[in-house]
């Protein structure tokens, strides 16, 4: 599963600093783990890039909201809006063109999103990821993703629990660029079929009054409601 949500997992670490060895992964995570701690809201631009895997590449950018616990609203606004929201309980999709939403529960949903919300404050990366190192700049990051990391970021390769097989091959593999301040800069997910999903983040805002209603979804009169569980193995 995606791990982008461990940042919110804490506030006001040491900066992170570079590391000569796999066996730093640790260190580094800890300071993205402790990054957020105090943090009861958070707020960022985001851009996303995602590449199908055969030439197809698409680009989408908004804002991200973060509430304890739990909760988090993804603001699509550009080139088309479209609402992705956990309200701590349900997972809404939502796009005003389609007039359509789709509900799922959080335990239910296939969303990659998903467990952004579930994993706030509540795991480090050491019990989400099977495997967890650290790549060296200019290394396997760079040749795998096909951009190198800001001088003095760190880059984190997580292989998720249960992704692995017996020989240590992962279907799907998340990359987390740190700056020097231990701050989430980028994710990178490597999905099946050559998929990539590229997050980049900006402009971190910490402890910032945002409306309760942020974080509550109620469709619109004459928007369909479609519930996930009718759709199996459907993902947004």
């Amino acid at each position: 599963m995606v791990l982008i949500a461990l940042f919110l997992a804490s506030a006001t670490a040491a900066p992170a600093r570079p590391m000569d060895s796999q066996t730093n992964a640790r260190e580094v995570a800890r300071a993205l783990e402790a990054r957020y701690r105090g943090a009861r809201t958070l707020e960022a631009f985001f851009y996303e890039k995602y590449s199908d895997g055969s030439g197809g590449v698409t680009g989408e950018s908004g804002t991200v909201y973060f509430s304890r616990p739990g909760r988090m609203r993804w603001e699509y606004t550009s080139p088309e809006k479209k609402l992705f929201l956990v309200d701590g309980k349900n997972v809404w999709f939502y796009v005003p063109a389609d007039r359509t939403a789709s509900r799922a529960k959080m335990k239910e949903s296939s969303d990659w999103r998903t467990p952004l919300a579930l994993l706030v404050g509540k795991a480090n990366l050491s019990d989400l990821c099977g495997n967890l190192e650290l790549i060296e700049p200019g290394g396997k990051y760079a040749a795998s993703t096909g951009f190198a990391p800001a001088a003095g970021d760190n880059v984190l390769r997580c292989v998720p629990r249960g992704e692995a097989d017996k020989k240590g091959n992962a279907e799907q593999v998340v990359y987390l660029e740190t700056d020097a301040q231990a701050q989430l800069v980028r994710v990178v997910i490597h999905q099946p079929g050559d998929a990539v999903t590229d997050f980049r983040f900006g402009d971190w805002k910490e402890n910032i009054p945002i409306a309760e209603d942020k974080f509550h979804f109620q469709p619109p009169q004459g928007v369909s409601v479609v519930d996930q569980s009718a759709l199996a193995n459907q993902v947004y």
